[in-house]
Formats: C-alpha cells, sequence, structure tokens
C-alpha cells in the first residue's frame, strides 16, 4: 500500500532539482497559489495530472509515470544516462569562494545521473564520523530561499574569515531567517548561529563518500 506522504517525498525531489523554496517553485512552474503544494505535503492531496503537466512543462527529463505513481525513475531513461563532474582534490574552503576561476583536478565519470554540480573533496573535522577519514562531497548550487531545515549544506557567507562552512541547517525558535549550524562531532564543535542575510552561497551536500585511508 502506497503511503499517502510518498507524494510529498516525490515532490519534495523535484523541487530541490529545481533548488527552489515552495513558493518559489510554484512561481516558476505557473501555480496561482502554493496552498495545494503544502497540502499535499500535509497528505491531505495527492499529485494532479494539471501539477504534473505544469512540471513536465518546465523539465521535460521528468518522468511522468514516476512522478503520478512512484512506479520507475525519476528521470526519462534514467538507467542509460551517465554524469561526468568536475572533481576538486583541495579543501572546500579553499575551492568554493573561487569555484569560477579555479580548473578541477579531474573528472569523476558515474554511470547514473545525481543532479550534482560538483564534488570536492572535504577533511572537515566537525563533519567526519572519523578523526582522519577525507569525505567526498556531492554538491548541488541551490537557491538560499530555497534551504531545507535539517539538511546538510556548505555555505558562503559574508565575513572576513570562517567564511565557508559545512554544517546541517536548523531553524532557530522556527524563525526562517535565524540559523543555527550543527556539525556532525557536537562533543568539540559547538553550534555556530548566523542570520540568513549572511549567507551568499548555499550549496546542497547530496551525498558524501567517506574515503577511508589504507
Amino acid at each position: 500500500m502506497t503511503n499517502k506522504f510518498d507524494n510529498w517525498s516525490r515532490l519534495l525531489r523535484v523541487i530541490e532539482r529545481f533548488g527552489k523554496s515552495i513558493n518559489g517553485f510554484a512561481m516558476q512552474i505557473g501555480l496561482p497559489r502554493a496552498e495545494n503544494l503544502y497540502h499535499i505535503r500535509k497528505g491531505n492531496y495527492g499529485i494532479s495530472e494539471d501539477l504534473a503537466d505544469r512540471i513536465i512543462k518546465q523539465d521535460p527529463t521528468i518522468d511522468r509515470t514516476w512522478l503520478l505513481s512512484g512506479v520507475g525513475n525519476m528521470l526519462k531513461n534514467e538507467t542509460l544516462e551517465q554524469e561526468k563532474l568536475p572533481f576538486y582534490i583541495d579543501e572546500v574552503e579553499e575551492i568554493l569562494p573561487g569555484i569560477g576561476c579555479i580548473e578541477p583536478s579531474g573528472y569523476l565519470e558515474l554511470p547514473y545521473k545525481t543532479n550534482c554540480d560538483i564534488v570536492i573533496r572535504s577533511f572537515s573535522r566537525p563533519m567526519s564520523d572519523t578523526i582522519s577519514a577525507a569525505q567526498d562531497l556531492f554538491l548541488k548550487r541551490t537557491d538560499i530561499d530555497g534551504v531545507v531545515q535539517g539538511n546538510e549544506y556548505v555555505l558562503m557567507l559574508n565575513r572576513p574569515t570562517d567564511n565557508v562552512i559545512w554544517r546541517r541547517v536548523r531553524w532557530v525558535a522556527g524563525n526562517t531567517n535565524q540559523w543555527r549550524l550543527v556539525a556532525r562531532n557536537r562533543e568539540e564543535f559547538h553550534d555556530i548561529f548566523i542570520d540568513k542575510s549572511e549567507v551568499m552561497q548555499a550549496w546542497r551536500v547530496i551525498a558524501r563518500l567517506t574515503v577511508l585511508e589504507s
């Protein structure tokens, strides 16, 4: 039996693919009101034929059957598509500020689509599960208004120092303009509090691959 919240799970993947907030996504696909999307999130509505048509008009690569029923893959011919992502071996704090000017160390070829923009190797202790392991971060540039609480992001901040931070984002007392940045290693690293206006760029961590040293 299909869970009523599966509709929202699929729709959220689409919204994240567009890199928008819920309201921004509604505007892009031409919905007069975003209220129906919130009803889907609550499990009150399913994904209608009209909503599917609006989404596919903006992104024809999304599979209609998957969108309406969850059957198959999100993207048409997804299993046949390959992806070549620029890979940077240097620390993420050094790469992101000059991402448009720095040549990648190489390219990571994958037999499937990840919807990522770049891969950067990080040695960040606040977000590491082990003491010395490096992690390859699969990053997707995201609209700042599209940042979702509970997800991990690499944020570039308007600060003279410590201006690139990888953390999990939480709201402060439900205020979406006040962010609490939470490390995985909370025993050694305290939460960081910032104002949304400080954020210049947001990169969603789609996946992270731990590189174990031999």
